[in-house]
């Protein structure tokens, strides 16, 4: 049976709603990140970034939330018979699920990275403020380049009337502006489109998995 090690409502969230959309057996190992488990030796052998989530499918340890979801789609969708969660290789779809996928983790989450840890980038109590409040200002950027393509979009989803892990990534990092002066919810095309993602019972399970509550984004 495949393992997740996952702490509540970090990047793990991405593929823990995957495997539950797919319906994939699993089990799901705490990481009690406020005792440090991450960095301790049990967890560091299996992973030595220290980094959460962290797949264990076999012989096979996966860490990177993205790499995660690209993996379990690929690997899982024929089980599935009602979603195809990632779309067939060598088509136009399954390139922009690449091009969405890639700015979600390397652009979007990157910066709110920097939302959130200001710290890691400068020492000081005044010049962690002010990479904070930069970083809420390209998100913002960011949040509306979206915004704008769902409202251009044909149908519902990033990549059209078919829902795929990108949205499933999208709903886990718009969780995460919750506490921004303008979190992703208040977006005109956003606003409805987390809510629609929020209905899937997968999302509503993993929260109440993971002890989250409201609000959830």
């Amino acid at each position: 049976m495949m393992q997740l090690y996952y702490s509540p409502g970090t990047a793990c969230l991405a593929p823990h709603f995957l495997l539950e959309e797919l319906g994939l057996p699993y089990e799901l190992v705490l990481v009690d990140t406020s005792k440090q488990e991450h960095q301790q030796a049990a967890y560091l052998k299996l992973n030595p970034n220290g980094k959460i989530p962290l797949l264990i499918d076999g012989d096979l340890q996966l860490t990177e939330s993205a790499a995660i979801c690209l993996y379990l789609a690929d690997q899982y969708a024929a089980q599935h018979k009602a979603i195809n969660f990632s779309p067939a290789l060598g088509t136009p779809e399954r390139a922009r699920l690449y091009q969405w996928m890639m700015y979600l983790t390397n652009t979007l989450q990157a910066e709110l990275l920097s939302y959130f840890y200001p710290e890691r980038l400068h020492d000081d109590v005044a010049g962690a403020a002010q990479v904070k409040a930069h970083a809420e200002q390209r998100v913002a950027q960011m949040l509306g380049y979206i915004d704008d393509h769902l409202a251009q979009a044909q149908g519902a989803y990033l990549l059209g009337e078919q829902v795929s892990i990108a949205d499933l990534f999208l709903f886990m990092l718009c969780r995460w502006t919750r506490g921004m002066q303008k979190p992703a919810r208040d977006y005109a095309q956003l606003g409805p489109y987390l809510q629609r993602l929020f209905e899937r019972r997968s999302i509503i399970k993993t929260f109440e998995m993971e002890g989250i509550q409201a609000p959830f984004y």
